[in-house]
Protein backbone atom coordinates (compact mmCIF):
# COMPACT_ATOMS: atom_id res chain seq x y z
CA UNK A 1 0.00 0.00 0.00
CA UNK A 2 2.84 2.37 0.89
CA UNK A 3 4.61 1.45 -2.36
CA UNK A 4 1.45 2.31 -4.32
CA UNK A 5 1.31 5.77 -2.71
CA UNK A 6 4.98 6.39 -3.53
CA UNK A 7 4.40 5.27 -7.10
CA UNK A 8 1.37 7.58 -7.49
CA UNK A 9 3.32 10.49 -5.99
CA UNK A 10 6.29 9.87 -8.29
CA UNK A 11 4.03 9.66 -11.34
CA UNK A 12 2.23 12.86 -10.30
CA UNK A 13 5.53 14.73 -9.91
CA UNK A 14 6.76 13.41 -13.26
CA UNK A 15 3.59 14.55 -15.05
CA UNK A 16 3.67 17.94 -13.33
CA UNK A 17 7.29 18.32 -14.45
CA UNK A 18 6.32 17.48 -18.04
CA UNK A 19 3.57 20.09 -17.95
CA UNK A 20 5.91 22.79 -16.63
CA UNK A 21 8.47 21.94 -19.31
CA UNK A 22 5.81 22.08 -22.01
CA UNK A 23 4.52 25.44 -20.76
CA UNK A 24 7.99 26.99 -20.78
CA UNK A 25 8.62 25.73 -24.31
CA UNK A 26 5.62 27.67 -25.56
CA UNK A 27 6.05 30.73 -23.35
CA UNK A 28 7.82 32.67 -26.09
CA UNK A 29 5.78 33.38 -29.17
CA UNK A 30 6.25 35.32 -32.36
CA UNK A 31 4.16 36.11 -35.41
CA UNK A 32 4.80 34.91 -38.96
CA UNK A 33 3.74 37.08 -41.90
CA UNK A 34 4.40 37.27 -45.64
CA UNK A 35 7.07 39.53 -47.11
CA UNK A 36 4.30 41.63 -48.69
CA UNK A 37 2.72 42.17 -45.24
CA UNK A 38 6.20 42.94 -43.89
CA UNK A 39 6.74 45.68 -46.47
CA UNK A 40 3.54 47.38 -45.32
CA UNK A 41 4.45 46.94 -41.63
CA UNK A 42 7.89 48.47 -42.21
CA UNK A 43 6.31 51.46 -43.94
CA UNK A 44 3.78 51.88 -41.11
CA UNK A 45 6.30 51.40 -38.25
CA UNK A 46 9.31 53.62 -38.83
CA UNK A 47 10.86 52.58 -35.49
CA UNK A 48 10.71 48.85 -36.32
CA UNK A 49 14.04 47.04 -36.21
CA UNK A 50 14.61 45.06 -39.39
CA UNK A 51 16.86 42.17 -38.40
CA UNK A 52 18.86 40.23 -41.00
CA UNK A 53 19.98 36.97 -39.37
CA UNK A 54 22.19 35.76 -42.24
CA UNK A 55 25.98 35.76 -42.10
CA UNK A 56 27.91 39.02 -42.48
CA UNK A 57 29.00 37.97 -45.99
CA UNK A 58 25.39 37.29 -47.04
CA UNK A 59 24.33 40.65 -45.56
CA UNK A 60 27.07 42.46 -47.49
CA UNK A 61 25.96 40.82 -50.75
CA UNK A 62 22.60 42.60 -50.47
CA UNK A 63 20.09 43.39 -47.72
CA UNK A 64 16.84 45.21 -47.07
CA UNK A 65 17.47 48.95 -46.53
CA UNK A 66 18.06 49.90 -42.86
CA UNK A 67 18.37 46.24 -41.84
CA UNK A 68 20.72 45.41 -38.96
CA UNK A 69 22.81 42.24 -39.21
CA UNK A 70 22.94 39.84 -36.26
CA UNK A 71 23.59 36.26 -37.31
CA UNK A 72 21.28 33.43 -36.31
CA UNK A 73 24.33 31.69 -34.81
CA UNK A 74 24.87 34.64 -32.43
CA UNK A 75 21.17 34.71 -31.51
CA UNK A 76 21.18 30.95 -30.84
CA UNK A 77 24.20 31.52 -28.56
CA UNK A 78 22.26 34.25 -26.71
CA UNK A 79 24.54 37.08 -27.92
CA UNK A 80 21.77 39.67 -28.24
CA UNK A 81 23.20 42.57 -26.19
CA UNK A 82 22.72 44.90 -29.15
CA UNK A 83 18.95 44.35 -28.95
CA UNK A 84 18.22 46.52 -25.92
CA UNK A 85 14.45 47.06 -26.08
CA UNK A 86 12.60 43.77 -25.57
CA UNK A 87 9.26 45.37 -26.53
CA UNK A 88 10.46 46.96 -29.79
CA UNK A 89 8.99 45.61 -33.02
CA UNK A 90 11.69 43.30 -34.40
CA UNK A 91 11.13 42.07 -37.95
CA UNK A 92 13.33 39.07 -38.74
CA UNK A 93 14.41 37.66 -42.10
CA UNK A 94 17.13 35.44 -43.58
CA UNK A 95 17.69 33.90 -47.02
CA UNK A 96 14.86 31.38 -47.30
CA UNK A 97 12.98 31.48 -43.97
CA UNK A 98 14.58 28.68 -41.97
CA UNK A 99 17.06 30.73 -39.92
CA UNK A 100 14.57 33.56 -39.42
CA UNK A 101 12.11 31.08 -37.88
CA UNK A 102 14.83 29.75 -35.54
CA UNK A 103 15.96 33.26 -34.61
CA UNK A 104 12.41 34.51 -34.01
CA UNK A 105 11.70 31.55 -31.72
CA UNK A 106 14.94 32.13 -29.78
CA UNK A 107 14.23 35.86 -29.40
CA UNK A 108 10.74 35.07 -28.10
CA UNK A 109 12.24 32.58 -25.63
CA UNK A 110 14.67 35.29 -24.49
CA UNK A 111 11.73 37.56 -23.61
CA UNK A 112 11.36 39.72 -26.71
CA UNK A 113 7.64 40.39 -26.96
CA UNK A 114 7.11 41.92 -30.41
CA UNK A 115 8.91 39.59 -32.85
CA UNK A 116 7.72 39.08 -36.42
CA UNK A 117 9.25 36.55 -38.84
CA UNK A 118 8.75 37.39 -42.49
CA UNK A 119 10.83 34.61 -44.00
CA UNK A 120 13.48 34.97 -46.64
CA UNK A 121 14.90 37.78 -48.71
CA UNK A 122 14.33 35.49 -51.71
CA UNK A 123 10.63 36.42 -51.64
CA UNK A 124 11.23 40.13 -50.88
CA UNK A 125 9.72 42.39 -53.58
CA UNK A 126 11.11 45.68 -52.22
CA UNK A 127 14.46 47.43 -52.53
CA UNK A 128 17.76 45.70 -51.83
CA UNK A 129 20.83 47.70 -50.90
CA UNK A 130 24.47 46.64 -51.16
Amino acid sequence: KKMKKILILALSLFLAGCMVTKMSETSGSYKTISSKEAQQMIEDNKDALILDVRTAAEYESGHIPNAVNLSNEDIQAGKVDSLKDKSQLIMVYCRSGNRSRQAAQKLAELGYTNVVDFGGIQSWQGDIEK
